[in-house]
C-alpha cells in the first residue's frame, strides 16, 4: 500500500493566471520492522488541472453533443482527469508526467512538485442554481497491471478582467534564462502578477464619489439616497445613507438586500422567457418613522463569487430597496412645556401605506486570494491510499 498526499502550498484560493504549485507526496507507510514491509512500486504518476461544467437540465438547454466514443475511455492506462465526473470537462492543463518506474522501501517517502499557470480563459468557481464550474487539480497513478487511481484537490478560481496578459517588459521575455534561477524567477513573476492584480483591484474600488438619488413615488418625495461608489472587493462593507428630512411622504420602514442574479442566455434557455435566479446575500431592515437621517453596512461576503459573463449564464450584482411609506401624514408625539420629561407615544393602530421597490446595479470584484482562503470550503489538502 502507498499512501499519496497532495497539498496546495499557497492555499485553495487563485486568481486566474496565477501559477499554482502543489506538492505530492507518496509514502510507504510500512515500517520496515514489519514482518510483512516490502518495497512498494509506482509505474508512473501524473498531474493536470481540469474545469468541469455541470447544467441543471430543468433551467439549460444545451446543444447535443452526439454519441461520440472516446477510445482512450476504454483504456486503464490512460489518464482521463475527468473520469467518473459530473458534467462535462471544458478545460484542462497538459498533463504533466511527475515520474515513471518509482520504487518506495518501507518506511521512505518522495516528494514531487507540480506547478502550472490556473487558465486565464475560462470562468471562475461557481455554483449556482442553473450551473456551476468546478476547479480540479488531478493527479493520476498507477501500478504495474492495475487500474489507475485518482486524487482530486479542488481548488477556487477568481477571475479579474484587465490584467495584461503579458506583465512584463519586453525585453524580460527575451532576455536569456538561467536555469539553476528558473524556480526563483518564476516565484518572482507569480508575485507580480498577483501585485499587478492588487494595484488593478485598489485602483477601481477606491474611488470615491457621492452618486445622490432622489427617492419618489407616485405621492411625491420620500427623501434621497447616498452612495459613494458602486464598486467592492469581496470581504468589504456597501455603506449607504438615507436622508428622510427633505421628504414629503412618510416613510415608515426600508430595507435594504445584496443580491445577486444569475440569467442563462437567450439561446440556452430551457423556456422562453425564463426568469432570472436572484439570490440574497446580506439584508438590513429599518423601521424610520419620523427618521430624520439612517444609514446602512452589508458586507459582501468572501465565499460569494464576483460578477462575470460566459456564453451560457451571466451573474450580476445589485443592492435591492423596499420602501413602505404612508399615504397620509403622520403626526409626531407633541411635548408641551408644562408636561413631564416622560411622554408615551403611542402610534396610530391602522395606517394606510404603499409599498415600491428599487434595484441599483452594482459591481462586485474579486479580492487577495490568500484573504479568501481564510473562509474557502476547500482545505488544499487531499490523500488516498493505492
Amino acid at each position: 500500500m502507498i499512501e499519496v498526499v497532495a497539498t496546495l502550498s499557497r492555499g485553495p484560493v487563485f486568481l486566474a493566471g496565477e501559477v499554482l504549485e502543489c506538492v505530492i507526496t507518496f509514502t510507504n507507510p510500512l515500517s520496515h520492522l514489519s514482518t510483512s514491509a516490502s518495497s512498494e512500486m509506482l509505474a508512473w504518476a501524473s498531474a493536470q488541472i481540469h474545469c468541469q461544467f455541470h447544467a441543471s437540465e430543468s433551467r439549460v438547454a444545451l446543444p447535443s453533443q452526439g454519441a461520440k466514443q472516446d477510445v482512450q475511455a476504454e483504456s486503464n492506462t490512460v489518464l482521463i482527469p475527468s473520469r467518473g465526473e459530473r458534467g462535462q470537462c471544458m478545460l484542462d492543463t497538459p498533463p504533466k508526467i511527475l515520474f515513471c518506474d518509482l520504487r518506495l522501501d518501507p518506511g521512505e517517502s518522495k516528494s514531487y512538485s507540480y506547478c502550472e499557470t490556473v487558465p486565464v480563459d475560462g470562468p471562475p468557481t461557481f455554483r449556482g442554481q442553473s450551473v456551476k464550474y468546478v476547479y480540479k487539480l488531478t493527479i493520476g497513478c498507477q501500478r504495474v497491471n492495475s487500474p489507475i487511481k485518482l486524487l482530486r484537490v479542488p481548488f477556487r478560481v477568481m477571475v479579474l478582467h484587465g490584467i495584461p496578459e503579458r506583465p512584463f517588459p519586453q525585453d524580460e521575455a527575451v532576455a536569456p534564462s538561467n536555469p539553476f534561477l528558473e524556480e526563483e524567477e518564476g516565484g518572482r513573476r507569480d508575485s507580480r502578477l498577483l501585485e499587478k492584480a492588487m494595484d488593478l483591484l485598489m485602483i477601481n474600488t477606491s474611488r470615491r464619489s457621492p452618486n445622490l438619488f432622489n427617492i419618489t413615488n407616485a405621492r411625491g418625495k420620500v427623501g434621497k439616497f447616498c452612495i459613494f461608489k458602486i464598486m467592492y472587493r469581496l470581504g468589504e462593507d456597501i455603506i449607504g445613507t438615507f436622508t428622510f428630512s427633505e421628504g414629503d411622504i412618510p416613510c415608515l420602514q426600508y430595507s435594504v438586500s445584496l443580491q445577486s442574479e444569475e440569467e442563462v442566455t437567450q439561446q440556452h434557455q430551457r423556456r422562453p422567457g425564463q426568469p432570472v435566479n436572484v439570490t440574497g446575500h446580506a439584508r438590513h431592515q429599518e423601521a424610520c418613522l419620523h427618521t430624520a437621517a439612517s444609514h446602512f453596512s452589508l458586507p459582501v461576503p468572501l465565499n460569494a463569487t464576483p460578477g462575470f459573463s460566459t456564453d451560457i449564464v451571466s451573474l450580476r450584482w445589485r443592492l435591492h430597496f423596499e420602501f413602505v411609506t404612508a399615504r397620509e401624514p403622520v403626526e409626531p408625539a407633541t411635548v408641551l412645556q408644562n408636561e413631564s420629561e416622560v411622554t408615551v407615544w403611542t402610534g396610530a393602530e391602522h395606517v394606510d401605506v404603499d409599498t415600491f421597490s428599487w434595484d441599483l446595479p452594482i459591481k462586485i470584484l474579486p479580492t487577495n486570494p490568500a484573504l479568501a482562503s481564510y473562509v474557502s470550503q476547500f482545505s488544499g489538502t487531499n490523500s488516498i491510499h493505492i
